[in-house]
């Protein structure tokens, strides 16, 4: 069960190598002390553009289930070691996850730039990672 508090962020766009990374979206969503709301703001960029364009925030009831699932799913799976040294699950995509109980981050801070992770997914981590990033685009899109 996940806490009365927490956030998230989600960032499709984390690989890189020389240059820094160029997200696609990133979408955050948090949930303030002992609230039965979520709030959620996420930021988009079309293809062939330069920047992040913000769509505007909202609330939402809190799904009580989805979170759990993914607050089950992140304290289950490995995040790469050294941080941000590879997309371990190969999806280009990223989830920082922090609560008093529990922190979990894959991709590391600036993406990941390169190298190899002495820890690797195995291919039922990489489904329940692809879960993990369904639920937040389910927060972010359907409510």
């Amino acid at each position: 069960m996940p806490p009365s508090e927490y956030s998230l962020r989600l960032q499709k766009g984390i690989t890189g190598g020389f240059a820094p990374p160029t997200p696609n979206a990133i979408f955050t969503v948090t949930r303030p002390l002992n609230s039965a709301q979520l709030n959620v703001t996420s930021a988009t960029r079309e293809t062939g553009t330069r920047g992040l364009q913000d769509a505007v925030p909202k609330s939402i009831p809190h799904p009580e289930e989805l979170m759990d699932e993914l607050h089950t799913i992140l304290k289950q799976i490995p995040t790469e070691q050294p941080p941000g040294s590879e997309d371990i699950y190969g999806l280009d995509t990223s989830i920082a996850y922090g609560a008093d109980d529990f922190m979990w981050c894959n991709g590391g801070p600036q993406g990941c730039g390169g190298g190899k992770s002495e820890v690797q997914a195995t291919e039922e981590d990489k489904a329940k990672f692809k879960r993990a990033v369904e639920i937040v685009h389910k927060l972010v899109e359907e409510h």
